[in-house]
């Protein structure tokens, strides 16, 4: 029985340095998919190299959270921003605004929508969906980003899970399992076991290995690892608030393939 495994690098555009060591990943190391974020400032770059490496198959990266601001003016999608205009910087905001009940669907369409056309107005095939800090976990969100992929003819969304024990991994696993029994009703694919939510700042070769263990003690025909390759010592980082004296929201360490 063949069996299928897809090695996606996150946040392409995020900077100049994350797009040079997500494409050195493909064709020096393992990486075969990558995410773009249509809100990164680094887009037009990703957008370039996009077009001369081919054989990356391409997904968009949608964002409610993070560094970078909504394509969409703060007063078209009042329910996402913070003061100032930008997205919070964390997916715990989306959960508690979730909670809430304030965060408006028609928000979170309208911004998506505008993000994903972006990425296709680029003319390449995209080939999936997926979200930054994994959003779409919740439900709101969960119906959006089906509803796009529908509507776009994107047939496949990351469907991501924990291996943690106690609450954290508790609650994800229900979110996922109630995405997935969405994407199921939705006609959308998805790969049979994932990895990369829990290591999401310490994927390096170790972590990389345990998790290739992972796919091949799975029944599972297909499996997915994300991780989110950089470089050291990204000048870009400066201007991300809050970063320059803490670790960066992508992996600085060695991930297969991403430059040392």
């Amino acid at each position: 029985m063949s069996r299928l495994l897809v090695v996606t690098a996150d946040d392409l555009g995020l900077t100049d340095g994350v797009c040079r060591a997500v494409h050195r990943a493909h064709v020096d190391g393992v990486v075969t998919a990558t995410s773009l974020l249509a809100v990164g400032r680094a887009f037009d770059t990703a957008a370039a190299m996009l077009r001369d490496t081919p054989t990356l198959d391409l997904g968009a990266h949608l964002a409610l959270v993070g560094e970078d601001p909504p394509l969409l003016s703060a007063r078209e999608v009042p329910t996402l921003v913070v003061a100032g205009g930008g997205f919070p910087l964390s997916y715990r905001t989306v959960v508690a605004r979730g909670l809430a009940g304030r965060i408006d669907p028609d928000d979170v369409r309208r911004e998506l929508a505008a993000q994903l056309d972006r990425v296709l107005g680029l003319g390449l095939p995209v080939t999936h969906l997926d979200t930054h800090q994994h959003t779409h976990l919740w439900p709101v969100v969960a119906q959006v980003v089906a509803e796009l992929a529908v509507a776009r003819g994107v047939p496949v969304i990351r469907l991501p899970h924990s291996r943690r024990r106690g609450p954290v991994g508790v609650g994800v696993n229900l979110l996922a399992g109630r995405l997935h029994r969405r994407l199921d009703a939705a006609g959308i694919h998805s790969t049979d076991g994932y990895a990369g939510l829990d290591e999401s700042l310490t994927m390096d070769l170790a972590a990389f290995d345990r998790a290739l263990g992972a796919f091949g003690a799975g029944p599972g025909r297909s499996f997915e690892i994300n991780l989110h390759p950089g470089e050291r010592a990204d000048p870009d980082v400066d201007r991300f608030p809050g970063r320059r004296t803490g670790r960066p929201s992508w992996s600085w360490r060695r991930t297969p393939g991403s430059p040392r």
